[in-house]
C-alpha cells in the first residue's frame, strides 16, 4: 500500500495484527505530528482524550481517522459514538469505524470478529475441545441448561423472570452478576398489573466447583458494587476462559448475547464458548442472528427445534417465542435432544477452528483494501 501510510494506536485491539503494515505507531496521540493524507487508527481511550484534535483533523481534511473498538458493536457501538461526541462525524462518513458488529449501511465501517479470534488465542480453550465427548457420554445431568449473565440487560431480566415463573431457573446452572432492574421501552414483563422489569434482581454466582479456578475464591468475597463482574474476575477479561464442567453437566447453553434489539448482529465471547466447547445452544440475540451465523458457515439446530423466532423483528414477540420454546424443550427428552445436536456441534467446532485461522491471516489485507476504497 505505497500510496497510503497507516499509523496505529498501540492501545487499540488490532495493533499487533496490523503492525507489519503500519508506517508507525504511537502511545500519545496528542503529541503526534500529523502526516497529511495518512490514516490514523485510534483506540477508544484516544477517541475520548483527543476529541478536539480529532475533530480538527477531520474537518480540515488533513488526514483520515479510523475509530477502532472491535470490543463493541451494533447498538452498543452507537451508544459510544454519542458519549464520545463523534456521532456527527461518523454518521456523515468523515470518520471510519472498525467495529466488532454490524452497523447501519450509511456508516463507513469494517466489521472485525474480535471475540472469536481472542477466545481462540487461549490454548486452554482449545484444549477444552478434547473433553467434548464427556458432554455426550453423561446423559443424566444435574442441570437442564447453562445460563450465564453478567451485566443486566432487558432481555436477560425478562428471561430470569420467565424461567423463574416456569420453575426452570432453579433447574439451571445460571449466573446473574448485576442486581439492578432493567426497565425498557421495548420489553415488558407484566404480572398483576405491575411491570416486574423495574425491580432489582438478586445476584447469583456459579457454585465454586463450576467457576474458572482462577476466580472461584472471589465468590466468597463481598463487593459494594451492584455489578460484581469486575470484582469476580479481578478486573480481567475473565469471561475469556472456558471451564468444561458447566457444559458437561448441562444439556444446552441458553446464550443471552449483548445485543437483542434491532437487526444488526454482534457476536461476543458468549456465543463462541459453547461453539468451542461443542455444546448445543439457543441464542437470545437480535433478529437475524441465526441467519448471520449461517452466512459465516455455521450450522444451527433447526432439525430439532423451531428457530423461526430469528425472523421476528418485534423484540417482545421474539422473546416470548423464545421463552415458550425453552419451556417446551425442557419438558422434552433433553438427553435425546442433546444427542441429536451432537453432529452439528462437532461440525461447528471444526468450522470455528478453520474460520479463526483464515480470518486472522486475511484480516490485514482485507482491512487495507477497505482503507483503499474509502480514502481515494
Amino acid at each position: 500500500m505505497p500510496d497510503l501510510k497507516i499509523h496505529i494506536d498501540e492501545k487499540c485491539e488490532v495493533h499487533d495484527l496490523l503492525s507489519a503494515r503500519a508506517s508507525g505507531d504511537f502511545t500519545d496521540f496528542e503529541s503526534v505530528d500529523i502526516c497529511p493524507g495518512a490514516v490514523y487508527v485510534l483506540g477508544r481511550d484516544t477517541m475520548v482524550r483527543s476529541n478536539n484534535k480529532i475533530r480538527n483533523i477531520v474537518e480540515s481534511k488533513l488526514a483520515h481517522i479510523v475509530f477502532s473498538n472491535p470490543a463493541e458493536g451494533a447498538t452498543t457501538m452507537l451508544g459510544q459514538f454519542r458519549r464520545f461526541g463523534t456521532r456527527d462525524l461518523i454518521e456523515s462518513g468523515q470518520i471510519m469505524v472498525l467495529t466488532g458488529g454490524d452497523l447501519p449501511d450509511n456508516y463507513r465501517y469494517f466489521q472485525f470478529e474480535n471475540f472469536c479470534q481472542r477466545m481462540m488465542n487461549f490454548e486452554e480453550n482449545i484444549m477444552c475441545m478434547d473433553r467434548t465427548n464427556e458432554i455426550y457420554h453423561k446423559v443424566d445431568k444435574p442441570y437442564k441448561f447453562l445460563f450465564l449473565n453478567g451485566r443486566m440487560r432487558p432481555h436477560r431480566k425478562w428471561l430470569l423472570l420467565k424461567l423463574a415463573d416456569l420453575g426452570l431457573l432453579s433447574q439451571s446452572l445460571y449466573t446473574n452478576l448485576d442486581n439492578k432492574g432493567a426497565a425498557d421501552r421495548e420489553l415488558f414483563y407484566i404480572n398483576d398489573g405491575v411491570n416486574r422489569m423495574i425491580f432489582d434482581e438478586p445476584l447469583h454466582y456459579l457454585p465454586p466447583e463450576y467457576e474458572v479456578d482462577l476466580y472461584k475464591d472471589q465468590i466468597e468475597k463481598t463487593s459494594n458494587e451492584t455489578n460484581v463482574k469486575f470484582h469476580l474476575f479481578n478486573n480481567e477479561w475473565g469471561e475469556a476462559y472456558i471451564k468444561p464442567e458447566p457444559y458437561i453437566d448441562t444439556y444446552f447453553s441458553l446464550v443471552t448475547e449483548t445485543v437483542f434489539s434491532g437487526s444488526n448482529s454482534f457476536r461476543t465471547e458468549k456465543i463462541w464458548k459453547p461453539i468451542i466447547m461443542g455444546h448445543p445452544w439457543i441464542a437470545v440475540a437480535n433478529a437475524g442472528f441465526y441467519h448471520d451465523m449461517h452466512n459465516m458457515g455455521f450450522k444451527t439446530f433447526n432439525n430439532v427445534i423451531d428457530e423461526r423466532f430469528d425472523l421476528i423483528d418485534n423484540p417482545q414477540d421474539r422473546i416470548e417465542r423464545i421463552g415458550s420454546l425453552i419451556g417446551d424443550l425442557c419438558a422434552s427428552n433433553l438427553s435425546e435432544f442433546m444427542l441429536q445436536c451432537k453432529d452439528t456441534c462437532i461440525y461447528n467446532q471444526q468450522v470455528v477452528l478453520d474460520y479463526q485461522k483464515r480470518y486472522v491471516s486475511t484480516f490485514p489485507e482485507q482491512f487495507c483494501n477497505f482503507l483503499r476504497d474509502n480514502t481515494q
